[in-house]
């Protein structure tokens, strides 16, 4: 029998990192979230594989780059990594609606499912955390728990009854 793993999925802006501005595509202007670290360590700590699904159109729009984008996701790693805690992957999409058609921006799941087949993740213990409608669109059609939280919030409350439900059903 194959081990299914359980999964933490985040959006990046507001919910990861403060989204005042509109595009954030520079290391220099990540600004954490309160409550990000505690959260992320958290779910770590109950074994859940940790992924950031970002849209970045941006890139599409000529805004900025890939390699911007890598870079900032370096950048976050790494910090995440001076307290303990691994990513285990980012997924972007890097196209803009109006410029092409895609399923892998959100509200379309192909990042999501891509990462539900590649860690081998049971839906029935993963979920999504966004701060926009479209993020719970993709959780739906992905088969994850979707949660809609406020821009920028603290999420440390809802991390322990994620991690205080599973226990649960477990």
């Amino acid at each position: 029998m194959i081990r299914l793993n359980k999964a933490i999925f985040f959006d990046r802006d507001g919910v990861i990192n403060d989204n005042s501005l509109y595009y954030t595509y520079k290391t220099a202007d990540v600004v954490f979230n309160d409550g990000i670290f505690e959260a992320m360590k958290l779910f770590q700590d109950n074994d859940y594989l940790i992924f950031i699904v970002t849209n970045q159109s941006g890139i599409a729009k000529c805004v900025y780059t890939h390699n911007d984008v890598l870079e900032v996701h370096q950048f976050m790693s790494d910090e995440f990594k001076k307290r303990n805690i691994a990513i285990t992957n980012f997924y972007y999409c890097p196209h803009f609606p109006e410029q092409s058609k895609c399923i892998c921006r959100k509200p379309d799941s192909l990042l999501l499912e891509k990462a539900i087949a590649r860690y081998k993740i049971d839906k029935n213990c993963a979920h999504f955390n966004g701060d926009m409608e479209t993020d719970i669109l993709a959780a739906n059609k992905a088969g994850v728990k979707g949660h809609l939280i406020e821009s920028n919030s603290n999420i440390v409350e809802l991390a322990r009854k994620i991690c205080q439900y599973e226990v649960g059903i477990l």
